[in-house]
């Protein structure tokens, strides 16, 4: 979607005849729905503290490009696609912030653009009329919006960052010529966890590559963008979520009232107003299961590569990195819940075990044949009875 967003008339500016201010007004409001400047800078402060990172070592870039070579030829093997891969492209942390920022322009100009709206039943001219200063404050917080959710998508993209092994950690199609991997992350996780380095890189590539492989079915990847943009597209604003929610804050468990008000406004979800609508929660259960499907379709995959070229350890590399996501900060999955992506162990399990379900039917050469279908992602019900799925798509 363009970024069509219109800013506030003149007359709705409350420093119009201010002109410091009304230019101050001006460059909050002058780059559309989302302030892409200020997302370029907290990204970057969010991702390495702001610190600078020396570059990949050229020898590192040399060992992936070497065990890559080793993984595609499996993944051709095990899903019948001769994928043509792109460039493995080792990255910094803050490299990554910025190319994923690019990667997801569209969704997140999307998102800003539904919570850009006004809200239903808001009249800030028969405000004006009743109440002068909430009228100005209405529209000084419609000026600042493109400026806040640049920050808040800033920081949220930084922070996944810090912890990605690689782009298709979320999945989420890209258009990126590249496939990025974070070198510094995947050799920190194999040492925190006692794993041999290269065996960990090599699960890391898996992961990439059938991610790719995946979201290169043009079937699969256009459904699936559909059903997200549908969700972000969807949001409604509300203003008064953060007053309300200020108000049922239990402060008689013996917690700390500060510490609960702070947690409340570091939702950034809170704070943009962003609420689940209607529409998203009767769009729900066909998004999870469509995430669970293609999640639990990367995991099984990545297993059974990861099986043939790392062997007894796979399953430690397999089980680490479960539990790794058990262990996951609520604070970075906010990406993840404004994008309506549900990667909860469960989720990841349901669709796990729907794929080994089919595989069982029509044998793991035929997985990506019938990811290839027309709307070839499952229905909540096909989720759970593969053999439904398989029906519908060979008819």
């Amino acid at each position: 979607m363009a970024d069509d967003f219109t800013p506030p008339e003149s007359g709705d500016n409350p420093f119009a005849n201010l002109p410091m201010f009304g230019d101050l007004a001006k460059a909050m409001a002058g780059q559309g729905p989302l302030n892409w400047d200020a997302a370029r800078q907290f990204a970057g402060i969010a991702s390495n503290g702001g610190a600078g990172e020396p570059n990949v070592d050229p020898a590192i870039r040399i060992a992936l490009a070497d065990l890559a070579r080793i993984i595609e030829m499996h993944v051709r093997d095990l899903t019948a696609i001769d994928t043509q891969f792109p460039e493995i492209t080792p990255v910094t942390k803050g490299v990554w912030a910025q190319r994923t920022l690019e990667a997801y322009r569209p969704l997140f100009t999307e998102l800003a653009t539904s919570l850009g709206r006004r809200a239903e039943g808001s009249d800030v001219e028969a405000l004006a009329d009743s109440d002068p200063m909430m009228a100005m404050m209405a529209n000084l917080s419609q000026m600042m919006a493109p400026a806040m959710m640049g920050m808040a998508v800033g920081s949220m993209v930084g922070r996944m960052a810090g912890r990605t092994f690689g782009q298709y950690d979320l999945p989420i199609p890209r258009s990126d010529h590249a496939l990025l991997v974070v070198p510094a992350t995947i050799d920190q996780f194999a040492t925190e966890w006692a794993l041999p380095i290269d065996e960990m890189r090599l699960w890391v590539l898996a992961q990439e590559m059938i991610g790719h492989t995946l979201f290169n079915i043009p079937a699969l990847r256009d459904q699936f963008t559909a059903l997200v943009r549908q969700h972000v597209g969807a949001f409604r604003p509300d203003p008064s979520a953060v007053a309300d929610k200020l108000t049922s804050l239990d402060m008689d468990d013996g917690g700390d009232p500060m510490q609960a008000m702070q947690r409340l406004l570091s939702d950034p979800a809170l704070l943009l107003g962003a609420v689940q609508s209607p529409e998203q929660a009767l769009h729900a259960p066909q998004l999870d299961a469509a995430v669970a499907a293609v999640v639990g379709t990367v995991d099984y995959l990545v297993d059974a590569v990861a099986a043939r070229v790392i062997g007894g350890d796979a399953l430690r590399i397999a089980e680490a990195v479960r539990r790794r996501r058990l262990e996951t900060s609520p604070d970075d999955l906010f990406v993840e819940r404004l994008l309506g992506l549900q990667l909860t162990q469960e989720q990841v399990q349901r669709g796990k075990t729907f794929t080994a379900g089919v595989a069982d039917r029509v044998g793991e050469g035929r997985l990506t044949e019938l990811l290839g279908k027309p709307n070839p992602l499952p229905t909540p019900a096909e989720l759970e009875a593969p053999g439904l799925w398989i029906a519908r798509l060979e008819l």
